[in-house]
């Protein structure tokens, strides 16, 4: 099982924000826009990461640090897709320790990441490829 599918965390650790084009309607693989809301007037940020002391994106389900999954994965924004846990691609992520940390989590480790068999490149997980925050949600909880 990927590590993000057991943590989620960097899901309930930052605003998610981003430009209001790259939601529906105005991009057809970005998050609807009734799941974002304005924080600045060309800016918007995924519902339930937008302030407070508590942040949790809307898309994320599951118990972080157990099991999770996004339930908007496929049209996740930018930041999500842009945030690589650590190690998945042979380097550390500051975000993805910092937000594992707030959590109580250790940080990843190269060993938690297993080679994909010769000949797959897609993750079983995902119907893509790329990492992202929101990659906590690369499969579902069922």
């Amino acid at each position: 099982m990927h590590p993000c599918l057991a943590c989620g965390a960097c899901c309930a650790a930052f605003r998610v924000a981003f430009h209001w084009s790259l939601a529906a309607p105005y991009h057809p693989e970005g998050p609807d826009e009734a799941l974002t809301v304005r924080v600045r007037p060309f800016e918007l940020a995924m519902r339930g990461t937008e302030g407070g002391s508590a942040p949790r994106c809307i898309g994320l389900q599951g118990e972080v640090g157990r099991r999770v999954a996004c339930r908007l994965y496929e049209r996740r924004p930018p930041p999500c897709r842009e945030l690589m846990p650590s190690w998945e691609d042979g380097r550390p992520s500051p975000q993805c320790d910092r937000a594992r940390a707030r959590h109580g989590l250790p940080p990843l480790r190269p060993a938690d990441f297993t080679p994909a068999p010769p000949g797959e490149h897609t993750p079983p997980w995902a119907g893509e490829t790329g990492g992202g925050a929101a990659d906590g949600g690369r499969a579902g909880l069922g």
